[in-house]
Formats: structure tokens, C-alpha cells, sequence
């Protein structure tokens, strides 16, 4: 072939990648699998769609290759095909929060609204962890922490945290973090804390951002 055809093939190939991406439930699901394997039903639920919506979503996914499968008996278990695929999702938020104004201010006028504005970074919880009195809340599903979570964190679910937060020390402060940038279970958890007289912050990115941070750096 002539590099004319070359360069058509290959940018060809790669639109049709990007076109698999370009979609809200797409990219909400590509969200959620980076949190751990998840079944059909388990993804509708979550992003509010029906089981044949969920199901046509992760199909796309799976022919471009950013999902793949796991059988588990007569259940089928979806996850994300490598780390590669998070890391793209995790730079079109970067792109996003950096050069699209839109976005950045829908997520500070919520964030506003929350008091939780000044967010806490990975690199900033490595120095707070040092203190004994700062405690590092997951606040995702059990499931979720169960399949990865930041070490020495303590997982109370977002739906628990009103019943167990008489277990909770004021004299600790109190980082909580969830699944990412636009997950917001941190920012309800923030707010209830500090309504109950607690010192709390949210934590600016999730689990995947520190997988995909740390594990890299170990390489």
C-alpha cells in the first residue's frame, strides 16, 4: 500500500476507537469497570439505564476492545481490557476540567454548593497519612474497596456513614475519597461530616488514580 492508504487505514481505525468512547454511558461505564469487574445488570442499575441499553453499551465497548469478559458459571462479568483504557478516560477529565470552561465550572458550582471546593491531592494524602490523626474514609460500595482500595483506608459506604458516624473521632480528621473526579459519594460524605462538627476533605482523585500513579512509579 501507498502511505496515503496507510494513514487512512490507521486514523480510520483509530476514529472508530474514539467513536466507541464518544458517549455519556460509555464513558460512565468505562468509570465504573475501572472500579472493578461489574455483571450487566450490576452496570444498569448504576447509570440509571435498562438491562438491553447497558447490554448494547458494553457490546460496543467489547468489539472495540476497551472491555472484555469473564465467565463465572452462567453469569457474564465485565472489566476494562487493560489500564491503558482508564488512562485515556482519566486524560479526556484532565482535558476536560483544563480546557473546557463548561466543565470545570458545573463541577465547582457543585462543589460550591458542598463546601468541599478545596479538594485534597494524591500528593498531598501521602503527607496527611503520615499523621495518626488523619483516617483515610473509602466511601465507594464494599464490593468495590473489597476488589481494590489505597492502603490503611477504612471503608464505610457512602449509605452507612450516617448510622456508623457515632463511631467516628472528632479529634481525627477525615479524608474521603470514591471513585474519581465526578464521583460524588466523597462530597456527600464531606458535607455530612462536617455537619456533624467533624474535620473532613474530599479527596481529588479515586482509587484508579492512585493504582495508575503508584503502580507506575514501582515499574
Amino acid at each position: 500500500m501507498d502511505k496515503r492508504e496507510f494513514k487512512d487505514k490507521v486514523y480510520t481505525i483509530l476514529a472508530r476507537l474514539v467513536k466507541a468512547m464518544a458517549n455519556p454511558h460509555r464513558l460512565e461505564i468505562i468509570d465504573l469497570l475501572s472500579q472493578g469487574e461489574r455483571g450487566v445488570e450490576e452496570i444498569a442499575v448504576q447509570t440509571n439505564m435498562s438491562i438491553a441499553n447497558a447490554s448494547q453499551h458494553l457490546q460496543t465497548l467489547k468489539e472495540s476492545r476497551l472491555v472484555e469478559i469473564r465467565r463465572e458459571g452462567n453469569f457474564i462479568r465485565y472489566r476494562l481490557a487493560n489500564d491503558n483504557v482508564y488512562k485515556s478516560w482519566k486524560d479526556l477529565q484532565s482535558i476536560g476540567m483544563e480546557n473546557l470552561a463548561e466543565v470545570s465550572k458545573i463541577v465547582n458550582d457543585y462543589r460550591t454548593e458542598r463546601n468541599s471546593l478545596e479538594p485534597v491531592t494524591l500528593d498531598e494524602l501521602q503527607a496527611k497519612m503520615k499523621s495518626k490523626k488523619v483516617v483515610l474514609l473509602d466511601v465507594r460500595p464494599e464490593y468495590e474497596y473489597n476488589a481494590g482500595h489505597i492502603p490503611n483506608a477504612v471503608n464505610i459506604p457512602i449509605d452507612q456513614l450516617s448510622k456508623r458516624i457515632k463511631d467516628l473521632n472528632k479529634d481525627k480528621e477525615y479524608v474521603a475519597y470514591c471513585r474519581g473526579p465526578f464521583c460524588v459519594f466523597a462530597d456527600e460524605a464531606v458535607a455530612l461530616l462536617a455537619k456533624k462538627g467533624f474535620k473532613a476533605w474530599r479527596m481529588e482523585e479515586g482509587y484508579p488514580d492512585w493504582k495508575l500513579k503508584y503502580s507506575t512509579q514501582a515499574r
